[in-house]
């Protein structure tokens, strides 16, 4: 699945399109070191296809690359952030 990174400014998201429909997970960065991942959309035609997985493990995974944390405002990644303890070194607690 590929997932597209856009930010412009402060404002950034993720967002992948399957099937002609498009989920994404939306964030403000509060600082250089620190994310706020405040939504995540997926439509109900993708619901049960692992999108919204795919974007929080995503959302990690950038995380880690550039060397800051996520606040999981969103209550979509802050339980996907419970769910997996391996995820901890990317999340702001």
């Amino acid at each position: 699945m590929d997932i597209v990174n856009e930010e412009i400014n402060a404002k950034g998201r993720y967002s992948a399109t399957v099937e002609g429909y498009t989920g994404e997970m939306t964030y403000s960065r509060s600082s250089p070191s620190l994310i706020i991942i405040d939504h995540t959309l997926v439509p109900d035609e993708l619901r049960g296809k692992g999108v919204g997985q795919a974007l929080a493990k995503h959302a990690v995974e950038e995380a880690r690359k550039g060397g800051w944390k996520i606040i999981p405002l969103c209550p979509f990644m802050r339980a996907q952030a419970m769910r997996h303890p391996e995820w901890q070194d990317a999340i702001q607690a």
